[in-house]
């Protein structure tokens, strides 16, 4: 079996993570700015969780050699990260039903993370006490809060509808960075917030008048978008891993061991009868740790060092409408002139919003050190 080294370069206390060289190869010694920079032009620079990452150009040589192979493989992988994570709403739907929330997504993140970390580990990474410790910050964010929310709303409110509000995640970005001085709102931007907040009115507008915990429940999940923001906004500021695969399994296991936590302090252990557990919430549960993810996360990152991360990103569009079909064509989810009318206003509002933050970064003059990255931590249910 062919043994590989990491291969990496440091600048000023940061480490940049190149890629992997065949052990027997002679490295390459970069010694000179001009080196590390040309190494960077010549791949992508992708900034997950605030930390840079070089992702290789797509491979050419397999393209040419195999262009209708490379053709279904990418075509495969963006139906997963459309179709899978935008379905994953309607599984959460049926798995709460009756297997306690908390549970829910306790279970399906400790074996989802156990099998993410599992990986990393036999590629060679190996978690810090420092790295461990941010992974509990944003576990926290992401997992107890942003899916613990959003599983327990889900037993009052629509998967479509959820995963409409979920949608809002980039004006929580825009608005926590703004506060913090991170960025800038420009007026494309600004237009896009104002938008959003309409289409967010007018689909949580109907719901006042109706029962409350419908209400309380679309609050419930605009909670998780805040928290999973703040988590993406926050995650510069830590000392995560440089692995895609360690970065993700690290918060995924702490945040299980927290939803866990939370399971047991309100009782679910305690009131759940497994034998009155339904196939179908069995099979939803079993969906979220197999497709949800593994199989979706593992084409998303595959997808990242293929194509341009702006391409892989267009599934923050797309799982909104997956999931509000799905709602309406298996679970009987109304699908009204409101709920279409807000899904317009609030995708409309993440297009202007991105337009605008693409605006401002040309418009910006980057420092020679500094490197352009996209932000891949978008939350996916």
């Amino acid at each position: 079996m062919t043994s590989y080294i990491k291969f990496e370069y440091r600048v000023t206390n940061e480490l940049y993570f190149i890629g992997y060289r065949r052990l027997g190869v002679n490295p390459v010694i970069l010694d000179k700015p001009a080196q590390i920079m040309a190494m960077i032009r010549s791949g992508k620079m992708v900034n997950i969780g605030g930390r840079p990452v070089i992702v290789p150009h797509p491979k050419r040589a397999s393209t040419t050699a195999h262009p209708g192979s490379e053709t279904v493989k990418l075509g495969l992988a963006f139906v997963a990260i459309y179709l899978i994570w935008g379905s994953t709403y309607l599984a959460i739907r049926y798995a709460v039903e009756t297997i306690p929330p908390l549970m829910t997504a306790g279970i399906r993140h400790s074996l989802a993370g156990a099998i993410l970390l599992a990986w990393a580990w036999l590629r060679g990474f190996r978690p810090t006490r420092q790295q461990w410790l941010a992974g509990m910050a944003l576990g926290f964010l992401f997992f107890l809060l942003g899916h613990g929310s959003l599983h327990w709303a889900e037993q009052y409110v629509g998967s479509g509808l959820a995963a409409l509000l979920i949608a809002t995640e980039p004006m929580f970005i825009l608005v926590l960075g703004w506060m913090m001085g991170q960025q800038k709102i420009s007026r494309l931007s600004a237009l896009g917030l104002g938008l959003g907040v309409i289409g967010v009115a007018i689909l949580t507008g109907g719901e006042i008048t109706a029962k409350g915990s419908s209400f309380i429940g679309l609050l419930a999940v605009l909670l998780s978008s805040l928290a999973w923001s703040m988590g993406v906004v926050l995650s510069p500021r830590l000392k995560l891993p440089s692995d895609a695969l360690g970065r993700t399994a690290l918060p995924t296991l702490c945040g299980a061991a927290m939803l866990l936590i939370a399971a047991g302090i309100s009782g679910e252990f305690q009131h759940t009868h497994w034998a009155s557990v339904s196939l179908r919430s069995a099979l939803g549960l079993g969906y979220l740790i197999v497709f949800g993810s593994v199989v979706a996360f593992t084409a998303y990152i595959w997808l990242l060092q293929r194509v341009p991360p702006t391409l892989v990103a267009t599934h923050t569009y797309a799982n909104p409408v997956v999931a509000v079909l799905l709602g309406w064509l298996m679970a009987g989810e109304l699908l009204t002139i409101r709920v279409a009318v807000a899904s317009v206003a609030i995708l409309g509002a993440i297009v202007l919003i991105r337009r605008g933050e693409r605006t401002m970064q040309t418009q910006a003059t980057p420092a020679p050190t500094q490197h352009a990255g996209v932000e891949a931590s978008e939350e996916c249910a």
